[in-house]
């Protein structure tokens, strides 16, 4: 049993076990205590209370085992009682802190592992999908975890149990281990039926999910395209496949439960004749069957939970191969390495970049970058460009000429295939960790604002006393937030649903302004401002310091205030230099500048091409 990993050639089957040996490492103190509890909780306290019993029952005919008469007999087991109690409250807490300290680890090394890599590609299938994994798999795996120790506290029990039943009467006791062998094997059996059904329900619940994010994300283009009947259609398809295959898991791990179950009944049925048989014969006494009927309420617990155990071994193998395809191109344990959690105490400050000597732009040289999409060979190719330190770069084109994908391989959001990128002469080998703040900054066509307040998205962890203001003024903001209700502490709603797209750029903006980075690149911010605020903006920019700009417009403001224009078509710069010279001699330049309009996607074509990509 092992989780198949098929995410590419180079990684080979992991056996499930070694992501469990590596969780039970974590906090190993912690795990020995937990251990230690439920042992106690499980296997030492039911094992006195058994013991008791059937001394009690013994002492009715008169014996005096332990010394004991019947009221001291009692008394013992209502001191078993407390302590089993006492025992109970420790282990709970230490249960749940355990068990939400596996969740947080895991879901600790997932989003690192999301986060260490091109932004423009973060997660392989649907984000609805992801939040599947990161909920239902992580609870699988950390809850399986927690429920292993219990299996181990059985089995200490049973064992004890098996020793005093084979002084007793070997062969009742081996009648009544019977049922535990049909169990093992019909479990063994089931095994390919139990993964099948989980990974179909798994995977019909991330289509769900996944599916309902991206509606809300793109109501208006389904409104735009009156959409809405195809739109429900597919969602109730998709709801009726998830619904058979829940139903499925359920009902075959319901039936597996109903074989456990019934397997140990008709063995305590057997065991009850026999027990009898011996009773008239003088061979059983009154204690021993009694810690026969209780031993047996615990075994077959014990037979019934070890078919289940082995089927559900196999379910976290499945959640484990989920997860692991999150990991991207990190090597499978990562999703278990061990690191802190601040669980307890507060949680640390986030780091403020600080700016070093090597961080100074001076100049900026691209050589023969290229990147192309697997789907569809489009991308960029042979892209050539300098920046020099306080200039207006802008690059334009139409629609699909290559402008966001230049931006997003220039960043690192995209692996470049070929070319060369130099920060003051230097190479930067690793582009996405590289132009970062205080290095660079970036806003993005569609900005992703969170449903916080609209302080809070700007900041995003810096300290309440960073010159906020002063990236309020720089993004042309401050007349808008007089008309908030409560200014900057105002909630914009998941999204930012509660500014206009103008004020979601602008917002976007003074979040990478209030860092202020080297580099401001920019994708197209001033698609939603009109013309005044565009141009009030771009002023400010350029008027209060000396700053380096990157940015993708079709708009005639920025193109007349820019110091180097990169025209593309196709995927290439078909001509740079300044706008007075490139209307000159340049047709595509003429074409954009004479039809901008033509140059853009909509909003509700925007909200499309996320879709599809």
């Amino acid at each position: 049993m092992s989780v198949q990993l098929q995410l590419n050639p180079t990684k080979s089957s992991l056996p499930t076990w070694k992501f469990l040996w590596e969780l039970m490492r974590f906090r190993p103190g912690m795990y020995l205590l937990f251990g230690f509890l439920e042992i106690c909780f499980f296997a030492v306290f039911p094992q006195l209370i058994g013991l008791i019993v059937r001394a009690f029952f013994n002492s009715l005919n008169g014996e005096r085992p332990l010394g004991l008469n019947v009221w001291g007999i009692i008394a013992l087991l209502v001191a078993v009682a407390i302590g089993k109690t006492a025992a109970t409250f420790s282990d709970v807490v230490v249960y749940f802190r355990f068990r939400y300290g596996i969740e947080a680890l895991l879901r600790k090394n997932l989003f690192e592992s999301i986060l260490r890599r091109p932004g423009a590609r973060a997660v392989p299938d649907s984000p609805g999908e992801a939040v599947s994994r990161f909920r239902g798999d992580v609870e699988e795996v950390a809850f399986f975890m927690a429920e292993s120790l219990t299996t181990i506290a059985y089995t200490l029990f049973t064992f004890v149990a098996v020793v005093v039943m084979v002084r007793i009467n070997l062969w009742i006791t081996f009648l009544v281990f019977l049922p535990m062998v049909i169990v093992v094997y019909v479990a063994n059996r089931a095994m390919e039926k139990v993964q099948k059904y989980r990974e179909a329900s798994r995977l019909a619940a991330g289509k769900v999910s996944g599916f309902i994010a991206e509606t809300f994300g793109a109501a208006q283009a389904v409104q735009v395209a009156a959409a809405e009947p195809r739109m429900v259609d597919h969602f109730r398809s998709l709801a009726d496949q998830l619904k058979l295959a829940a139903l499925k898991d359920r009902l075959f791990n319901e039936l597996l439960h109903a074989i456990f179950s019934n397997a140990a009944n008709f063995g305590t049925g057997l065991i009850l004749l026999l027990a009898a048989g011996s009773m008239r014969e003088g061979q059983f006494s009154i204690g021993d069957l009694a810690i026969f009927v209780y031993y047996f309420e615990y075994i077959t617990g014990f037979t019934s939970s070890i078919g289940e155990k082995i089927a559900w071994y196999k379910q976290v193998g499945v959640s484990l191969s989920r997860m692991i395809r999150l990991l991207g191109n990190d090597p499978p344990m990562t999703l278990v390495e061990h690191g802190e959690i601040y669980d307890r105490g507060d949680l640390p400050a986030v780091p403020v970049p600080m700016r070093s000597e090597t961080d100074r732009l001076e100049s900026i040289q691209v050589k023969d970058l290229s990147y192309h999409y697997a789907e569809n060979g489009r991308g960029i190719h042979g892209i050539t460009f300098t920046l020099r330190r306080g200039s207006f770069t802008v690059i334009t084109g139409r629609i699909g000429s290559g402008k966001t994908t230049l931006l997003r391989c220039l960043l690192g959001l995209l692996p470049k295939e070929s070319g060369e990128i130099r920060w003051n002469g230097r190479v930067v080998e690793d582009s996405g960790n590289f132009f970062v703040p205080p290095r660079a900054a970036y806003t993005s066509q569609v900005p992703l604002l969170f449903s916080e307040s609209l302080q809070e998205n700007i900041l995003m962890g810096l300290p309440e006393d960073t010159d906020l203001q002063s990236a309020v003024h720089l993004a042309v903001l401050e007349t808008d937030l007089t008309a908030l209700e409560h200014g900057l502490d105002t909630l914009i709603g998941a999204k930012g649903v509660k500014l206009s797209g103008g004020q979601r750029q602008r917002a976007a903006a003074a979040r990478m302004f209030v860092r202020q980075p080297e580099l401001l690149v920019l994708d197209d911010i001033s698609s939603a401002l009109d013309v005044e605020t565009e141009q009030v903006l771009w002023e400010r920019l350029f008027g209060e310091g000396e700053r380096t700009c990157l940015v993708v417009s079709h708009r005639k403001p920025a193109l007349r205030r820019a110091d180097q224009i990169l025209v593309m078509r196709d995927g290439t710069i078909v001509a740079q230099g300044r706008l007075d010279d490139l209307l000159k001699t340049c047709e595509e330049m003429r074409r954009i500048w004479q039809g901008e309009d033509e140059t853009q996607p909509t909003n509700a074509e925007v909200s499309i091409m996320n879709i599809v990509e």
